[in-house]
């Protein structure tokens, strides 16, 4: 596995470098101190993992992951960061990132994280999976009215019912005969299992 870092502070940069060098199964490639440095490298030279801090001289790591994501489709993105708010989480998810790891996290659980994002996995420090689950819970998302079971037609006619429209009105409007009204009505209440006009137009109204 091929290993790079974009951190603008050496000293954690040397950190990270330190943790990894006796993990025999990564190598580690290079350490990018802004992120018009690694935006102009990668592409040319990808790495499998990216490692990256959010705070950086001029343009941001979020930026620089929105970037690299499209030319680099191979990498995966990792934020090492300082900031636990909901609005950088979110921004670094949405821009490509699939990892989300705090400064200060123990350097086992560091090393941990880039294995398992290596993986496929999506590995995230515990109060940012938290976070990230106390959103998405308290999203109100509106349920999705599942569709009639009934043909165009047929709720054609259930439309003009509920209109109160006589039977023989219905037929005129449809160009068929009364009778056939009164089959389609009936094939109406069975599939939506009504047994009268108000139940099948309180379904319709339900459904619109």
């Amino acid at each position: 596995m091929k290993l790079a870092i974009l951190e603008d502070i050496k000293d954690v940069a040397e950190s990270l470098r330190e943790i990894f060098s006796l993990e025999k199964d990564i190598q580690f490639n290079q350490i990018y101190f802004n992120a018009e440095d690694a935006m102009n490298f990668l592409p040319n030279n990808p790495v499998d993992v990216l490692i990256v801090d959010i705070g950086l001289p001029r343009k941001s790591g979020i930026e620089a992951i929105e970037y690299l994501s499209e030319h680099c489709p191979g990498t995966q993105f990792c934020m090492f960061t300082v900031y636990e708010d909901d609005e950088k989480i979110f921004k670094s998810l949405q821009a490509g990132a699939k990892g989300y790891i705090l400064k200060g996290s123990a350097p086992q659980k560091i090393i941990d994280a880039v294995r398992e994002l290596y993986q496929g996995g999506s590995p995230m420090s515990p109060n940012i999976a938290r976070r990230i689950l106390d959103v998405f819970q308290k999203m109100k998302v509106d349920p999705v009215p599942m569709p009639l079971p009934i043909t165009t037609r047929e709720r054609e006619l259930l439309e003009h019912l509920s209109k109160g429209l006589l039977y023989k009105e219905i037929a005129e409007l449809m160009g068929i005969t009364t009778g056939t009204v009164k089959q389609h009505i009936h094939k109406i209440y069975d599939k939506l299992q009504v047994s009268n006009r108000t139940e099948a137009i309180n379904k319709l109204k339900g459904n619109s």
